[in-house]
């Protein structure tokens, strides 16, 4: 029971730390995320997620039969108890900056540029795998083309447009 404890502590904590500079929260929605560890809460997230695949990708959707790639984000944190804000430029200023794409974890939020060499925040997906060795890492997200589908970061356009990734999940 102390390990549970020392999780709750730690989640409230980092939750504390979330708080952005313009009050943007992440909150908990339900106590799902209370009685799972870091790892388990990313499986989660994750597996959530990908109940979504296929789905189509529509502007400004919400749900169900249709997402667009900021509220499918925040439909998978949902799914985990976590209400994160609905669009790309409030989801950016939640959680931890990652600095490195070599400190990726699971769970993480990976945001994208509207084109190559713009740093206007354009679009958004939540790290899957990782691949240190070779720096790259798979990611799901709600695509115009595709819908929710898997993704490298490799891909040449999202190579080109990446910009920075958030922590929203509590540290191990």
């Amino acid at each position: 029971m102390k390990k549970l404890g020392e999780i709750c502590i730690a989640i409230i904590l980092s939750l504390a730390a979330m708080t952005s500079a313009q009050g943007q929260e992440v909150t908990y929605i339900d106590s799902l995320a209370f009685r799972v560890s870091p790892t388990e809460l990313a499986d989660s997230l994750i597996s959530y997620a990908k109940t979504f695949m296929g789905t189509p990708y529509l502007l400004g959707a919400t749900g169900p039969d249709k997402y667009d790639c900021s509220s499918f984000v925040r439909k998978a944190y949902s799914g985990i108890g976590l209400d994160i804000p609905r669009y790309t430029w409030t989801q950016i200023k939640v959680g931890k900056e990652i600095d490195d794409v070599q400190e990726l974890r699971r769970g993480d939020l990976v945001f994208f540029g509207k084109r190559q060499g713009v740093r206007e925040i354009g679009h958004i997906g939540i790290v899957v795998d990782v691949d240190l060795a070779r720096c790259n890492f798979t990611f799901i997200h709600c695509a115009v083309s595709g819908g929710v589908e898997l993704q490298k970061f490799s891909h040449p356009y999202y190579l080109m447009r990446y910009m920075t990734a958030r922590r929203i999940l509590p540290e191990d």
